[in-house]
């Protein structure tokens, strides 16, 4: 069954991820989130919500099932994590996060990845890939660079501890904190008022403000160095 669903709600495009229990990230749930996220370029919707399952936007890396993958499943991981960070990243339309709980490592540099982030009260964040290891392949890293402020970086990236939703708040990774059964109401709300901005004039400033970034991070993920080795 996929794990991944584009549909329409309240008039704006949600793409909605669900693997139980957390969706954590393996091989084949990136495969379904890159082509959505494809198809939704291709026919760009006034407005996109992403959003997660009850409890979890995403635990990260699935470090049950992908330790065992092979070079050839591990090079695949990296360059669909780059894939995803870029896609959602370069989207045109207007893009919220609807944070519906944990957002852990790969699972919060996919909320990173959004325009607008609003977040669950109960999740707990947090960029922990050095406690366990893994490396940052360049599309994540670039996103995570671009979009935390030099603090909020030391805390959240070098930090490697799960913080709570206010802390995210005041360190600006989100933008709205809300009780978890608000959060992807609110996320529509806001998708529906930035859906009724001039399109062509969103995708232009969006453009001015993440066009440079994009360039190099695609540069950088073209070449990047975990994909001769990911995991030891």
């Amino acid at each position: 069954m996929d794990c991944v669903s584009v549909t329409e709600l309240d008039g704006v495009a949600v793409l909605a991820v669900d693997r139980p229990p957390a969706n954590a990230i393996d091989l084949e749930l990136l495969h379904s989130v890159v082509a959505a996220v494809e198809r939704v370029a291709s026919d760009p919707p006034r407005a996109l919500v992403i959003s997660g399952r009850e409890g979890f936007f995403s635990a990260g890396v699935d470090l049950k099932a992908v330790p065992a993958y092979g070079p050839a499943e591990q090079r695949m991981m990296v360059q669909e994590i780059n894939a995803m960070a870029l896609g959602v990243y370069g989207l045109a339309c207007p893009v919220v996060g609807a944070i519906t709980g944990h957002a852990i490592a790969g699972g919060l540099v996919l909320a990173l990845c959004t325009d607008l982030r609003v977040a669950s009260s109960a999740g707990r964040y947090g960029l922990t890939e050095i406690k366990v290891g893994v490396p940052y392949p360049q599309a994540a890293i670039g996103v995570v660079r671009a979009e935390l402020a030099p603090h909020a970086a030391r805390v959240i990236a070098l930090g490697n501890r799960l913080v709570d939703a206010g802390e995210c708040l005041r360190l600006g990774v989100f933008d709205e904190v809300l009780e978890p059964q608000s959060v992807l109401p609110r996320a529509l709300q806001i998708a529906g008022e930035l859906a009724e901005f001039p399109p062509d004039a969103y995708a232009r400033t969006k453009h001015e403000l993440r066009g440079g970034t994009l360039q190099a991070l695609r540069a950088a993920a073209a070449d990047d160095p975990l994909l001769a080795q990911w995991l030891g």
